[in-house]
């Protein structure tokens, strides 16, 4: 998002009232970004709860004069509360703030959690809070730069049908794209985003190391236009875009692949080898690797671990 893009949003802003009062609970990476996006949007964050001084040093970066308090009294101030906490603690918060009866009827309740929709939030929906499910498909990095990256970011957004639209306009107002997700699908839609992107960092940092091994001086420099090339070739074409050893059934190339592998990263080995047997799966289901080549390849792959 560049400086124009940013500024009729952030000169609306200062043309109307705040609208909603807004907390966090969870300075982690991504509350006081969505936080300071919906201040663009003419809201007003009031408080947030943080503990770590990498949480202070983060509210105090993207919400200045925004003060940190307990979890309970930022419910008591704010009208829309922002529940940024890791996945696995998000269960027992709700449930927690349930039972000491922080929440009030009517207090727009959001979570952006990826794993859950909003029946996560039945306890203080019984309480008579308005739960949505707000999960920005984004890497934070709880900096500054993350409230501009939300421009055009699609958002996984469930909710009761009711506040459907309620939750989409959110979405619309941090600059976001808001993607409908049943709640029955959103274990599976976050483990497709995990697959993505958490485990293409791992592929590219593995690579970068096994290029410093082979002596390459800037890994980076090199990976960076092939593997930019191929990211887009393969969100244009899918597996149609598959290229390398694999897909041409080169048993040989492959094979000695391993060998490097084995005598220099074992520890890259196991990874290797999954993803060559997927990709050849799926290349051979696309009708891309011949099958008189797959035999010796697949050979090959089957072989290593066996005793």
């Amino acid at each position: 998002m560049n400086a124009a893009a940013n500024a009729p949003r952030s000169t609306e802003a200062q043309d109307r009232p705040a609208r909603l009062t807004v907390g966090v609970v969870g300075a982690g990476r991504v509350g006081p970004a969505l936080a300071a996006a919906l201040r663009l949007a003419g809201h007003r964050p009031v408080a947030a709860s943080g503990v770590s001084e990498a949480s202070r040093r983060r509210a105090e970066a993207l919400l200045p004069d925004v003060p940190l308090v307990a979890p309970d009294e930022v419910l008591a101030r704010a009208e829309l509360v922002l529940l940024t906490v890791p996945d696995d603690a998000l269960p027992a918060l709700a449930v927690g703030l349930a039972e000491t009866r922080a929440v009030r009827p009517g207090q727009l309740v959001v979570h952006c959690s990826g794993r859950y929709g909003t029946a996560v939030l039945d306890p203080l929906l019984r309480a008579g809070a308005l739960p949505l499910a707000l999960h920005p498909v984004m890497t934070f990095t709880g900096t500054p730069v993350d409230v501009q990256r939300l421009a055009g970011c699609t958002f996984g957004v469930t909710a009761p049908d009711e506040l459907r639209l309620a939750a989409e306009a959110l979405v619309i107002e941090m600059g976001g794209e808001p993607e409908w997700i049943e709640e029955r699908a959103r274990p599976l839609y976050h483990a497709a985003l995990a697959l993505g992107a958490n485990h293409l960092v791992t592929l590219v940092a593995q690579a970068m190391d096994l290029l410093r091994v082979a002596g390459v001086g800037a890994p980076d420099r090199m990976l960076g236009p092939l593997l930019g090339a191929a990211l887009d070739n393969a969100l244009r074409s899918g597996d149609a875009a598959l290229t390398g050893p694999v897909v041409r059934g080169d048993a040989g190339t492959v094979a000695a692949h391993l060998d490097e592998l084995r005598a220099h990263a074992p520890h890259a080995l196991a990874g290797y080898l999954a993803m060559a047997r997927t990709t050849a799966d799926r290349a051979l289901d696309h009708g891309l690797l011949k099958p008189e080549l797959a035999e010796e390849l697949l050979g090959v792959l089957g072989e290593e671990g066996r005793p």
